[in-house]
């Protein structure tokens, strides 16, 4: 079974400067000359993290990562108080990266995402198909109403009774009818006393229902109060917004990557973006390799789902 190849650090990074007041973080490793590729974190607002390097072949790959508009490094960050999500939108990240590719000198690159990462990843493919090599996509996940009714507003709470109820926690129960839009009042709220734990509770949800068996030090991580606060935010805009984008617009627009090399990893049991999204893209997208393993949830580093995500990247990697 494939894992993750050994550490890495990069031979480039930067701020690039992508208009609007933001910068975002970019980052290179692995071969110069190697074959281009883009990593695409999750969330939104996920960030990246030096494993996520670990998924190519650092031989014959050029690794490019970069954290989008307001998270990790990039700069403003969404748990400022002053924050302004307004210039923060699919389509601004859709530029960010077409403004990368062209900063890095770099004709076509393979593209790589998991769960908001394949939302981001399909929106861009089918923007620019003419500059992706292939695609590899973990986790689908495409902003339908009814994708995030299941996870946000009750449907994964038969299988997480007790982790719902700290869900709900923050939010007055008149108030739950839509907890998406309560969420977002809280988070937006200007006292700490409120918008804090809101994302502390938001962001803990995700990280204690992402893998199939409990990771307690993934939850204490995701939990870090001004990283969880910035997920929660750019989560919840995007999810209010339905990623400014028309019901089911990703699987309507799938027959515009035809021509694109894709792998779909979906895990059985994954429960942050069950597995039927990834099956109506595979509908769309007949030609697409698509790879259900049967022991994983919604974790890329989840063993099964990582080795089949390193074995497209090393059969790509020419």
């Amino acid at each position: 079974m494939r894992t993750l190849y050994p550490e890495i650090e990069p031979y480039a990074s930067g701020m690039l400067e992508v208009g609007d007041g933001h910068a975002v973080y970019w980052e290179t490793s692995g071969n110069p000359d190697g074959k281009p590729v883009v990593f695409l974190h999750g969330g939104p607002g996920g960030g990246t993290s030096p494993a996520q390097r670990r998924l190519f072949d650092p031989e014959r790959y050029r690794i490019v990562l970069l954290d989008q508009r307001m998270c990790g490094r990039s700069t403003p960050h969404a748990a400022a108080p002053d924050a302004d999500l307004s210039a923060n939108t699919t389509w601004h990240l859709v530029a960010d990266l077409e403004r990368l590719r062209e900063h890095l000198g770099i004709e076509r690159w393979q593209v790589f995402g998991g769960s908001w990462g394949s939302t981001l990843a399909l929106a861009y493919a089918q923007t620019h198909p003419a500059r992706v090599t292939e695609l590899v996509l973990r986790g689908i996940f495409t902003l339908r109403r009814a994708e995030l009714d299941w996870y946000y507003e009750g449907g994964a709470a038969a299988l997480f009774p007790d982790l719902w109820e700290d869900f709900v926690a923050p939010i007055p129960p008149a108030e739950r009818g839509s907890m998406v839009q309560a969420y977002h009042r809280a988070l937006t709220d200007p006292d700490p006393a409120v918008h804090l734990p809101a994302g502390v509770a938001w962001t803990t949800w995700e990280a204690s229902t992402v893998t199939l068996l409990p990771r307690p030090e993934l939850v204490a991580q995701m939990a870090e109060p001004q990283h969880a606060l910035a997920f929660a935010r750019i989560e919840n805009h995007y999810f209010i917004n339905a990623g400014w984008m028309t019901e089911g617009q990703l699987i309507a627009n799938a027959s515009l990557l035809g021509g694109i090399p894709t792998v779909i990893v979906q895990g059985r049991y994954d429960v942050c973006t069950p597995a039927t999204t990834a099956w109506d893209l595979h509908r769309a997208l007949p030609n697409a390799e698509i790879v259900i393993v049967a022991d994983a949830g919604h974790g890329y580093d989840e063993p099964g789902n990582l080795d089949a995500l390193i074995t497209a990247t090393d059969r790509f990697a020419v």
